[in-house]
């Protein structure tokens, strides 16, 4: 597991990106529940995932952050990265970010893309 800390920080909320290798559905219900033992991110207020595997099966799942899962698995397919999941956590700082919230999606699975082995 490779996790990425304080990508983003914006009007209270912070942002940080997590990810590795899967091979199906059931890895990624694994790598979650792995992530969720710390307890920081179980408490976080979204844990949003994406995963295109080898098979072209697309998983997702904004975990209530409307939206996040579809734009994470668009830039997984254009990255062209396939078993592997990609999941930003936000914790919310009290502040509704609107659109704004995309772009930080975006910030933290681009950073990830950056540094993922090839």
């Amino acid at each position: 597991m490779r996790q990425i800390l304080n990508v983003v920080s914006d009007r209270g909320s912070k942002y940080a990106v997590s990810g590795g290798p899967v091979a199906g559905r059931a890895d990624c219900a694994d790598f979650l529940a792995e992530l969720k033992r710390e307890k920081k991110f179980a408490k976080a207020t979204h844990n949003s995932w994406a995963c295109l595997l080898a098979d072209g099966t697309a998983l997702k799942d904004d975990d209530g952050e409307s939206g996040a899962g579809v734009l994470i698995l668009k830039m997984l397919e254009r990255a062209g990265l396939r078993d592997t999941i990609v999941v930003v956590t936000r914790w919310y700082g009290g502040v509704h970010l609107g659109g704004d919230r995309f772009a930080h999606i975006v910030t933290c699975t681009r950073r990830f893309l950056a540094e993922a082995p090839r």
